[in-house]
């Protein structure tokens, strides 16, 4: 009973193995999709130049970007 117990204990170790491996290939190919190309990079900055912020417009955007969650 107990090398039945063994066998598949390491049958489901080479199973979750097996599935890391596939984990870290599906990874790297995400990341290779990711990686930046030779295309230029736009800067943002400076895009809201001269925009006043008040805590009226955080609370609000806090306001819809949280109200679905409750906080």
């Amino acid at each position: 009973m107990k090398q039945v117990a063994i066998k598949s204990t390491v049958d489901m170790l080479q199973k979750i193995e097996t599935i890391e491996k596939e984990v870290m290939d599906l990874k790297v190919s995400v990341l290779k999709k990711l990686a930046p190309t030779n295309k230029k990079v736009i800067s943002l900055k400076g895009i809201l130049k001269n925009v006043d912020i008040t805590e009226e417009d955080i609370t609000s955007a806090k306001k819809s970007l949280y109200s679905k969650i409750g906080l």
